[in-house]
């Protein structure tokens, strides 16, 4: 049983609060400590600054702004001798760009109104990183690790038939990815009963994205959403005019990091950052939270968790007995990589950090953003900074559609030319490359780098384009405004084109 509902509209569009600089005096602050809006109200309210940031007609903000569809599902599995009824949503935001993109989270936390922000945001990641989809989200009230691997597979399977009957999900129709509660093994399951159920569809494995490399995934998808945190961190300590909104000299190599969340996104943030030469200091976890000034191994404390099911205790670092706490103690970068409302009113004053990445979705409240703001702390936004994984996700599209690996076709061909290049510089030098550095001048970009290159060129174009908005909008007083100003632009010249609104 089934019902579809499209979402209210949300109030007119406020204005923006002025820029904010720096407030020493905490207890200032308690006017903000209001009681916290619901995620999507957060969303809601960030897209009204931005909106009040720009000048198009109330019609077309309203338009870009609401959930077009609302989808809720209640599907009976069979577990044992008995039925369970599973709730699950699919929300498609905004279907200016078909196909709509986004994940599908399993989680007791779960609530349409988390999936319809999610959505929402969706929309407007893919219009920052140009990325040609509408903005969807999808998600089921289930405790994952509660129940067995065949059960999983049953309720996602039969999920995936609620998608089908309400035609959402197809490679032009709406595109589901992991997320928080899913991985590859979920995605898997979801490509397999599409095409069986869609039987003759050459495209058909484009339906999703997420997968194992070997049922159609593309390398680098693992590692994606991590890997653009990194690079827009290293992008915005890229020179000392960038560096300087957030009270920090140029570069990583003597920044301190905690990262809060040490899964799929929070473990390859911190590995990326600890590689470019950040250290990193703290972690924290649902069990607690681990912190050490000098810093900690990232490969050695996820070791240390996989073998005791914990990072606390791990050598030479203090434990926090309650994780969050770590969020709080001194470091120049933060990095909230788990779930939403992370940031709150009641820790935003006690927050040390000089800059916060935001590699989850929507982990700063509006009134913890207030104060932060407030207290010249500046944010790099989650529907830019986290922006790696669709963008991966959309190179797997491409992939699945085109029906060829990245690199196939031209590697050898490069790695010909590369060695005709070099032999005549050798000929014409009469000196010759040790065969380990001649070897990694010739090689050919493979599908891998090809990933990788995409996404850096993505998140630093991307950066520079909120970046710009940001310094060129007086209207415009922070990066998260900055960004959704972008989107908005983005959204609303695509239903200019369409001659939807004049």
């Amino acid at each position: 049983m089934a019902s579809t509902k499209k979402a209210a509209a949300p109030k007119a569009a406020t204005k923006a609060s002025s820029k904010n600089g720096k407030d020493s005096d905490v207890g200032a602050l308690s006017h903000l400590m209001s009681a916290e809006p619901s995620f999507y109200q957060t969303v809601e309210k960030n897209f009204s600054k931005a909106a009040s940031a720009t000048d198009y007609p109330k019609g077309l903000l309203d338009q870009i702004r609401v959930c077009n569809a609302v989808y809720m599902v209640r599907f009976p599995v069979r577990i044992g001798n008995d039925i369970e009824v599973f709730t699950g949503w699919r929300v498609q935001h905004s279907h200016h760009r078909l196909p709509t993109k986004g994940g599908i989270r399993y989680a007791t936390h779960v609530t349409e109104d988390e999936v319809m922000a999610l959505a929402a945001l969706m929309t407007y990641k893919c219009a920052i990183v140009d990325v040609p989809f509408g903005g969807a989200k999808g998600g089921i009230q289930i405790d994952p690790k509660k129940y067995s691997e065949e059960v999983i597979e049953r309720v996602t399977r039969r999920y995936t038939m609620e998608l089908i009957k309400r035609n959402c999900i197809g490679p032009g129709v709406d595109v589901p990815a992991p997320d928080y509660g899913t991985s590859a093994r979920e995605m898997a399951w979801i490509a397999d009963t599409y095409q069986t159920v869609m039987p003759g569809q050459i495209d058909a494995i484009a339906c999703i994205t997420g997968k194992p490399l070997s049922q159609g995934g593309i390398a680098g998808r693992a590692s994606a959403t991590g890997r653009g945190v990194f690079f827009s961190i290293r992008e915005a300590l890229n020179g000392a005019e960038n560096a300087k909104l957030f009270g920090m000299t140029p570069g990583l190599n003597d920044k301190r990091v905690i990262v809060q969340g040490l899964g799929n996104v929070g473990y390859w943030s911190a590995k990326f950052l600890q590689e470019g030469g950040a250290t990193i200091v703290g972690i924290c976890e649902m069990e607690g939270g681990i912190y050490d000034k000098n810093g900690l191994d990232v490969d050695e404390v996820f070791k240390h968790r996989k073998e005791t099911g914990s990072i606390l205790n791990f050598k030479n670092a203090k434990n926090v007995k309650r994780g969050n706490d770590v969020m709080t103690m001194d470091c120049d970068i933060l990095v909230p990589a788990a779930l939403e409302n992370q940031l709150t009113a009641s820790n935003a004053p006690n927050i040390k950090a000089k800059m916060i990445a935001e590699g989850a979705n929507g982990p700063t409240t509006a009134e913890g953003e207030d104060i932060l703001l407030k207290r010249g702390i500046h944010i790099i936004p989650d529907a830019y900074c986290n922006a790696g994984g669709v963008t991966v996700s959309y190179f797997e599209w491409l992939k699945n559609l085109s029906h060829v690996r990245f690199g196939r076709l031209g590697k050898k061909s490069d790695e010909a030319s590369f060695t005709r290049i070099v032999t005549a510089i050798e000929q014409m030098t009469g000196a010759s490359l040790p065969t380990d550095v001649r070897t990694h001048i010739t090689q050919g970009a493979d599908e891998a780098d090809y990933v990788d290159s995409g996404l850096e060129e993505t998140m630093i174009g991307s950066f520079y384009q909120i970046k710009d908005v940001y310094d060129t909008n007086k209207r415009v007083k922070d990066l998260r405004t900055a960004s959704f100003v972008v989107a908005i632009d983005k959204v609303a010249r695509s239903y200019m084109e369409l001659g939807i609104f004049p």
